[in-house]
């Protein structure tokens, strides 16, 4: 095991390296090419990566607290059971990416890429996904209580058994959203009806 502490890196290629089962703390890595990298049961832990390329790294196990992701690409990366706590993923792009089992407690998501994402059975309470592009996402049964989904796009997502109750769902286009099975509070069922031209007093 390996640890770093309070180290900066810009523009470094890390591609394809062995960095599994290593500690990070308090790093900045910016610019940084990460693709393909063995970095399963990494640990970050109040890290900062800034447009940086996980393409097809191997995190799965890893585990990220208070970190910062931004506008990073975890395309087709394997976070196979991975945890994010109160982490910041600021414009992160998840395209292709195995998200199966990993785990999102708390934090900033805002404005991510999480198309087409299988989140299935995901407590997802009070994290901020802010304008994040959630279409086509497999969210039946996830809890989604207290989340931001200001302006969030949820155009074909599978919400089935979904529980939204609490969530800011302000500017959300509800007439593309398919609300079967999915459990609402008052405030969100009017602005439901609303958006289907009701008129509610």
């Amino acid at each position: 095991m390996y640890s770093y502490i309070d180290q900066h890196y810009e523009a470094v290629d890390f591609g394809g390296r062995d960095l599994r089962d290593g500690e990070l703390i308090r790093c900045t890595f910016e610019r940084c090419d990460f693709s393909a990298a063995s970095m399963e049961e990494l640990a970050t832990t109040g890290c900062r990566f800034v447009d940086c390329s996980f393409r097809g790294a191997l995190l799965n196990a890893s585990t990220h607290a208070e970190s910062a992701f931004l506008n990073c690409r975890f395309t087709e990366a394997n976070l196979f059971v991975a945890k994010f706590s109160a982490c910041k993923m600021t414009g992160t792009d998840f395209a292709q990416a195995q998200l199966d089992g990993f785990t999102v407690a708390g934090g900033d998501w805002s404005y991510v890429n999480l198309r087409h994402a299988r989140l299935t059975k995901q407590d997802l309470r009070g994290v901020c996904f802010k304008e994040a592009d959630l279409s086509g996402a497999n969210l039946e049964k996830a809890d989604l209580r207290g989340c931001d989904l200001t302006r969030v796009n949820l155009a074909q997502a599978k919400l089935k058994g979904a529980d939204l109750r609490g969530a800011v769902m302000d500017g959300v286009n509800w007439p593309s959203v398919d609300v079967k099975g999915v459990r609402m509070d008052a405030a969100q069922a009017v602005l439901f009806l609303r958006a289907h031209g009701a008129k509610v007093d």
